[in-house]
Protein backbone atom coordinates (compact mmCIF):
# COMPACT_ATOMS: atom_id res chain seq x y z
CA UNK A 1 0.00 0.00 0.00
CA UNK A 2 1.56 3.88 -0.56
CA UNK A 3 1.82 6.07 2.08
CA UNK A 4 -0.55 8.22 0.91
CA UNK A 5 -3.31 5.28 0.70
CA UNK A 6 -2.28 4.09 4.24
CA UNK A 7 -2.97 8.07 5.62
CA UNK A 8 -6.14 7.85 3.99
CA UNK A 9 -7.32 4.90 5.50
CA UNK A 10 -5.92 6.16 9.24
CA UNK A 11 -7.61 8.96 8.49
CA UNK A 12 -10.90 7.02 8.00
CA UNK A 13 -9.90 4.84 10.94
CA UNK A 14 -9.85 7.93 13.18
CA UNK A 15 -13.55 9.44 11.60
CA UNK A 16 -14.75 6.20 13.04
CA UNK A 17 -13.08 6.47 16.42
CA UNK A 18 -14.56 9.88 16.67
CA UNK A 19 -18.09 8.84 16.21
CA UNK A 20 -20.81 11.20 14.92
CA UNK A 21 -18.21 14.14 14.49
CA UNK A 22 -19.24 15.88 11.40
CA UNK A 23 -16.99 14.29 8.92
CA UNK A 24 -16.14 16.95 6.85
CA UNK A 25 -14.35 19.07 9.65
CA UNK A 26 -11.68 15.96 9.26
CA UNK A 27 -11.43 15.57 5.87
CA UNK A 28 -8.34 17.20 4.09
CA UNK A 29 -9.11 21.25 2.51
CA UNK A 30 -8.12 21.90 -1.02
CA UNK A 31 -5.23 21.71 -2.09
CA UNK A 32 -3.93 25.69 -1.95
CA UNK A 33 -1.98 25.93 -5.63
CA UNK A 34 1.12 28.19 -5.89
CA UNK A 35 0.20 31.60 -6.03
CA UNK A 36 -3.06 31.34 -4.01
CA UNK A 37 -3.06 32.48 -0.71
CA UNK A 38 -1.33 30.39 2.19
CA UNK A 39 -2.96 27.66 4.23
CA UNK A 40 -3.29 28.61 7.50
CA UNK A 41 -2.20 25.89 10.13
CA UNK A 42 -3.05 26.79 13.41
CA UNK A 43 -0.15 25.63 16.15
CA UNK A 44 -0.97 24.79 20.00
CA UNK A 45 2.40 25.13 21.67
CA UNK A 46 3.30 23.81 24.62
CA UNK A 47 5.72 26.19 25.63
CA UNK A 48 4.88 29.49 28.06
CA UNK A 49 7.40 31.48 25.60
CA UNK A 50 4.58 30.59 22.66
CA UNK A 51 7.14 31.28 20.25
CA UNK A 52 6.94 29.75 16.73
CA UNK A 53 9.32 26.06 16.79
CA UNK A 54 12.67 27.12 14.97
CA UNK A 55 12.05 24.35 12.64
CA UNK A 56 9.09 25.90 11.26
CA UNK A 57 10.88 28.58 9.83
CA UNK A 58 12.27 26.46 6.90
CA UNK A 59 9.10 24.09 6.30
CA UNK A 60 6.48 25.06 3.87
CA UNK A 61 6.97 29.33 4.40
CA UNK A 62 5.43 29.50 0.85
CA UNK A 63 2.28 27.46 1.32
CA UNK A 64 1.34 27.53 5.00
CA UNK A 65 0.85 30.19 7.49
CA UNK A 66 1.53 29.70 10.52
CA UNK A 67 -1.00 30.71 13.63
CA UNK A 68 0.22 30.04 17.16
CA UNK A 69 -1.28 30.16 20.41
CA UNK A 70 0.97 28.98 23.92
CA UNK A 71 -0.27 26.30 26.24
CA UNK A 72 1.63 27.88 29.18
CA UNK A 73 3.11 23.97 29.96
CA UNK A 74 6.29 24.60 32.36
CA UNK A 75 7.35 20.77 32.95
CA UNK A 76 7.29 17.71 30.61
CA UNK A 77 5.79 15.32 33.43
CA UNK A 78 2.76 13.88 33.88
CA UNK A 79 1.64 16.69 36.16
CA UNK A 80 2.90 19.55 33.92
CA UNK A 81 0.88 17.90 31.07
CA UNK A 82 -2.44 17.54 33.83
CA UNK A 83 -1.84 21.41 34.71
CA UNK A 84 -2.54 22.44 31.28
CA UNK A 85 -5.42 19.94 29.58
CA UNK A 86 -7.97 22.57 30.16
CA UNK A 87 -6.56 25.25 28.02
CA UNK A 88 -6.46 23.07 24.88
CA UNK A 89 -10.17 23.50 23.60
CA UNK A 90 -10.21 27.25 24.43
CA UNK A 91 -6.98 28.26 22.84
CA UNK A 92 -7.93 25.88 19.84
CA UNK A 93 -10.96 28.48 19.40
CA UNK A 94 -9.30 31.35 19.28
CA UNK A 95 -6.93 29.78 16.55
CA UNK A 96 -10.06 29.08 14.95
CA UNK A 97 -11.32 32.61 15.29
CA UNK A 98 -8.03 34.10 14.08
CA UNK A 99 -8.69 32.18 10.75
CA UNK A 100 -6.73 28.88 11.16
CA UNK A 101 -8.14 26.00 8.73
CA UNK A 102 -6.64 23.37 10.71
CA UNK A 103 -5.14 22.70 14.28
CA UNK A 104 -2.19 20.83 15.41
CA UNK A 105 -1.33 20.38 18.75
CA UNK A 106 2.36 20.25 19.37
CA UNK A 107 3.81 18.34 22.56
CA UNK A 108 4.36 14.63 21.52
CA UNK A 109 4.21 13.69 25.44
CA UNK A 110 1.65 15.94 26.13
CA UNK A 111 -0.79 13.70 23.37
CA UNK A 112 0.48 10.61 24.59
CA UNK A 113 1.04 10.33 27.94
CA UNK A 114 -2.26 8.56 28.72
CA UNK A 115 -2.60 6.21 25.76
CA UNK A 116 -4.45 6.22 22.57
CA UNK A 117 -8.29 6.10 23.38
CA UNK A 118 -6.93 9.87 25.22
CA UNK A 119 -5.24 11.15 22.50
CA UNK A 120 -8.51 10.24 20.37
CA UNK A 121 -10.21 12.04 22.88
CA UNK A 122 -8.28 14.88 22.73
CA UNK A 123 -8.75 15.39 19.12
CA UNK A 124 -12.34 14.78 19.30
CA UNK A 125 -12.30 17.81 21.54
CA UNK A 126 -10.73 19.91 19.32
CA UNK A 127 -13.13 18.71 16.41
CA UNK A 128 -16.13 20.05 18.46
CA UNK A 129 -14.51 23.11 19.58
CA UNK A 130 -13.03 24.17 16.42
CA UNK A 131 -15.07 22.41 13.31
CA UNK A 132 -11.86 22.02 11.64
CA UNK A 133 -9.52 19.54 10.59
CA UNK A 134 -7.01 18.59 13.85
CA UNK A 135 -4.62 16.25 14.93
CA UNK A 136 -2.17 15.28 17.67
CA UNK A 137 1.75 15.47 17.40
CA UNK A 138 1.52 11.91 18.56
CA UNK A 139 -0.84 11.24 15.57
CA UNK A 140 1.30 12.37 13.40
CA UNK A 141 4.46 10.53 14.40
CA UNK A 142 2.08 7.36 13.99
CA UNK A 143 1.70 8.28 10.62
CA UNK A 144 5.27 9.01 9.80
CA UNK A 145 6.46 5.60 11.35
CA UNK A 146 3.98 4.06 9.26
CA UNK A 147 4.47 5.92 6.42
CA UNK A 148 8.21 4.50 6.39
CA UNK A 149 7.02 0.81 7.16
CA UNK A 150 8.23 1.05 10.59
CA UNK A 151 7.64 -2.08 13.03
CA UNK A 152 10.19 -2.69 15.03
CA UNK A 153 11.26 0.50 16.69
CA UNK A 154 14.41 2.54 18.26
CA UNK A 155 13.23 5.62 20.27
CA UNK A 156 15.36 8.35 21.20
CA UNK A 157 13.77 10.66 23.51
CA UNK A 158 13.97 13.67 25.85
CA UNK A 159 12.22 12.41 28.48
CA UNK A 160 12.42 10.96 31.76
CA UNK A 161 12.23 7.20 32.11
CA UNK A 162 8.51 7.45 33.25
CA UNK A 163 7.67 9.41 30.20
CA UNK A 164 9.60 6.73 28.03
CA UNK A 165 7.36 4.12 29.74
CA UNK A 166 4.17 5.85 28.92
CA UNK A 167 5.82 6.42 25.24
CA UNK A 168 6.35 2.73 24.99
CA UNK A 169 3.38 1.78 25.96
CA UNK A 170 1.57 3.72 23.35
CA UNK A 171 3.60 2.73 20.71
CA UNK A 172 3.08 -0.55 21.82
CA UNK A 173 -0.68 0.31 21.10
CA UNK A 174 -0.34 1.12 17.78
CA UNK A 175 1.23 -2.37 16.90
CA UNK A 176 5.18 -1.36 16.71
CA UNK A 177 7.62 -3.09 18.14
CA UNK A 178 9.87 -1.07 20.80
CA UNK A 179 13.44 -2.78 21.03
CA UNK A 180 15.08 0.61 22.84
CA UNK A 181 13.77 3.83 24.26
CA UNK A 182 16.22 5.92 25.91
CA UNK A 183 15.84 9.67 27.16
CA UNK A 184 18.20 12.44 27.98
CA UNK A 185 15.88 12.60 31.38
CA UNK A 186 14.44 16.21 30.50
CA UNK A 187 12.24 17.96 32.31
CA UNK A 188 12.22 21.52 32.18
CA UNK A 189 11.36 23.10 28.56
CA UNK A 190 13.89 25.62 29.13
CA UNK A 191 17.05 23.22 29.14
CA UNK A 192 16.40 21.71 25.58
CA UNK A 193 17.38 24.52 24.14
CA UNK A 194 21.05 23.32 25.64
CA UNK A 195 20.57 20.28 23.00
CA UNK A 196 22.89 20.94 19.93
CA UNK A 197 22.12 19.07 16.72
CA UNK A 198 25.59 17.27 17.10
CA UNK A 199 25.08 16.27 20.58
CA UNK A 200 21.63 14.82 19.24
CA UNK A 201 22.94 13.13 16.40
CA UNK A 202 26.01 11.59 18.26
CA UNK A 203 23.30 10.48 20.78
CA UNK A 204 20.58 8.91 18.60
CA UNK A 205 23.41 7.12 16.95
CA UNK A 206 24.36 5.19 20.26
CA UNK A 207 20.28 4.45 21.09
CA UNK A 208 20.09 2.68 17.43
CA UNK A 209 23.15 0.84 17.79
CA UNK A 210 21.68 -0.96 20.89
CA UNK A 211 19.23 -2.76 18.12
CA UNK A 212 20.50 -4.79 15.77
CA UNK A 213 16.94 -5.32 14.06
CA UNK A 214 15.24 -1.56 14.23
CA UNK A 215 13.97 -0.63 11.11
CA UNK A 216 13.05 2.86 11.80
CA UNK A 217 13.87 5.43 14.64
CA UNK A 218 11.13 7.89 16.84
CA UNK A 219 13.29 11.03 17.41
CA UNK A 220 10.45 12.07 20.29
CA UNK A 221 9.82 15.46 21.31
CA UNK A 222 8.66 18.82 19.68
CA UNK A 223 11.40 20.93 21.65
CA UNK A 224 14.47 18.57 19.91
CA UNK A 225 15.38 20.15 17.00
CA UNK A 226 15.60 17.83 14.39
CA UNK A 227 15.17 19.30 11.01
CA UNK A 228 18.46 19.53 9.89
CA UNK A 229 19.77 16.14 11.67
CA UNK A 230 17.52 13.84 9.95
CA UNK A 231 19.62 13.26 7.15
CA UNK A 232 22.94 12.55 8.91
CA UNK A 233 21.17 10.24 11.44
CA UNK A 234 19.12 8.33 8.67
CA UNK A 235 23.07 8.07 7.36
CA UNK A 236 24.99 7.09 10.36
CA UNK A 237 21.96 4.76 11.20
CA UNK A 238 20.69 3.17 8.09
CA UNK A 239 17.13 3.62 9.26
CA UNK A 240 14.54 6.06 8.42
CA UNK A 241 14.01 8.63 11.48
CA UNK A 242 10.62 9.83 12.13
CA UNK A 243 10.50 13.30 14.56
CA UNK A 244 8.39 15.20 16.24
CA UNK A 245 8.23 19.07 14.73
CA UNK A 246 9.04 18.49 11.46
CA UNK A 247 6.72 15.33 10.61
CA UNK A 248 3.88 16.96 12.71
CA UNK A 249 4.26 19.67 10.43
CA UNK A 250 4.57 17.25 7.51
CA UNK A 251 1.19 15.78 8.99
CA UNK A 252 -0.53 19.44 8.80
CA UNK A 253 0.72 20.14 5.64
CA UNK A 254 -0.99 16.91 4.22
CA UNK A 255 -3.92 17.44 6.12
CA UNK A 256 -4.46 20.92 4.26
CA UNK A 257 -4.05 19.89 1.13
CA UNK A 258 -0.13 21.46 0.72
CA UNK A 259 2.57 19.77 -0.73
CA UNK A 260 4.56 17.96 2.09
CA UNK A 261 7.51 16.93 0.29
CA UNK A 262 11.17 18.95 1.12
CA UNK A 263 13.66 16.89 -0.27
CA UNK A 264 17.34 16.45 1.35
CA UNK A 265 15.59 16.19 4.80
CA UNK A 266 14.96 12.67 5.53
CA UNK A 267 13.25 9.60 3.77
CA UNK A 268 9.77 10.81 4.96
CA UNK A 269 9.81 14.29 3.55
CA UNK A 270 10.57 13.31 0.87
CA UNK A 271 7.79 10.94 0.07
Amino acid sequence: MTSSRRLNHQRRDLLGLMGGLATASCLPAPLFAAGADRAKLGLLIPPANGTLPGEAGGMYNDTMEYLIESLGLEAMTPDGYDAVLDRIAPKAELLAQRGAQGILLMGTSLSFYKGQAFNVQLTESLVRATGLPCMTMSTAVIEGLRAVNGSRLVAATAYNDEVNRRLGSFLTEHGFEVDVIQGLDIEALTDLNSVTPQQLIGFCSDVADKSADADAMLISCGGLPTLEILAPVESRTGIPAVTSTPHALWAGAQMLGVDSRIPDHGQLLSI
